[in-house]
């Protein structure tokens, strides 16, 4: 294959210097066919290309192939089948030939199918005070000592993009309405909608589309605060892809390297102090000329006014034993004997 710099010395040496065929042959060593074919042709770079492609080990096997690759396809991602495993599945078949050749042609094929599926997406803007983004990640502190992973609760502003976390030891119904409290205090309001995942803290059930069954007490959350929750398609992170890239960001830049604490009060007031910092600091990424904290301080105005704290408790229906016990959380205790065969309702 000729690279461009030799077609460059060719075509210079004939029209420029004007060198006879021979003489660039014998000067470049090259052939006098592929000068004479660079000099009459017009083109600055010549590729080879394949017309076909010898697969004689894969060739009688490639519609199965094609047909084990696309079925693969269509399975949920964590159920897919490695390229090793549909190689293992075509020597069952009665395949003779090695793993490479399955390999290379599978990828070939998931690039060109890739090429095919590609999507397109439009990008979000949000209105002042129109929504939220609220996600779990889970962070590595040392605190009293001790290496420990925390939970990490993210909650962001759509519109001004400011970001308030704050760090659980655990992601239960009561940590998510602290987490929202906490944060709506410190926005000194609320968006009119927040959006989601599938958290099992707040729905119970998925349907198809956007229907979903909310937890009752989630419900209360969000209709004490006036908030419309709204949650996203499962597998589809981008549709609440300003978090969830919040936590990438907080992990690099608030959580490397790995900090230490002698408790989780310690931990948040840092947290939020941070927050504020990276705000005053930071660039909005739309108006460049303006600061995420001069966005939010313009934000504030439309927000929906903070409601006062939501009494956060988590609730849910159990029957008691004949022993006068409740099971919760995976401990039991004891209730008045008067509760005995009557459904109760427990609040932690």
């Amino acid at each position: 294959m000729l690279v461009v710099e030799t077609v460059g010395k060719i075509r210079r040496a004939y029209f420029v210097q004007g060198l006879a065929i021979k003489a660039i042959s014998r000067e470049l060593k090259i052939s006098r066919e592929t000068v004479r074919k660079v000099v009459r042709s017009e083109e600055t770079e010549f590729r080879y290309r394949r017309k076909e492609q010898p697969l004689p080990r894969i060739g009688p096997w490639q519609e199965m192939l094609c047909e084990l690759l696309a079925e693969n396809e269509k399975r949920l991602p964590r159920e897919r089948l490695t390229l090793i495993r549909l190689f293992e599945e075509l020597r069952g078949l009665g395949y003779e030939g090695g793993y490479d050749a399955v390999r290379r042609y599978g990828r070939s094929w998931q690039r060109a199918h890739e090429m095919r599926q590609d999507t397109a997406y439009v990008p979000l803007s949000f209105a002042p005070g129109e929504a939220y983004q609220f996600d779990w990640s889970h962070e590595i502190v040392v605190l009293n000592g001790i290496t420990t992973t925390v939970k990490v609760a993210h909650l962001r502003l759509c519109h001004s993009r400011m970001m308030f976390v704050r760090a659980y030891p655990r992601e239960t119904q009561e940590m998510v309405f602290d987490a929202h409290d906490r944060a709506f205090a410190f926005f000194k309001g609320a968006c009119r909608r927040g959006i989601y995942d599938n958290m099992k803290t707040a729905v119970e059930t998925v349907f198809i589309g956007k229907a979903r069954d909310y937890n009752r007490r989630f419900l209360q959350l969000c209709a004490h605060y006036l908030v419309e929750p709204q949650a996203c398609t499962p597998a589809a992170g981008w549709e609440k892809g300003q978090v969830e890239n919040q936590v990438g960001h907080v992990r690099k830049r608030l959580f490397s390297p790995r900090l230490k604490f002698r408790s989780y009060a310690e931990m948040n007031g840092l947290l939020l102090d941070r927050c504020i910092h990276l705000a005053r600091t930071g660039a909005h990424p739309e108006q460049r000329d303006r600061t995420v904290w001069e966005m939010f301080m313009a934000e504030r105005a439309a927000l929906v006014p903070y409601a006062g704290p939501f009494d956060g408790f988590h609730a849910r229906v159990a029957s008691l034993s004949k022993t006068c016990l409740v099971r919760f959380d995976g401990n039991k205790y004891s209730v008045s004997s008067r509760a005995v065969g009557r459904p109760v309702e427990i609040r932690a």
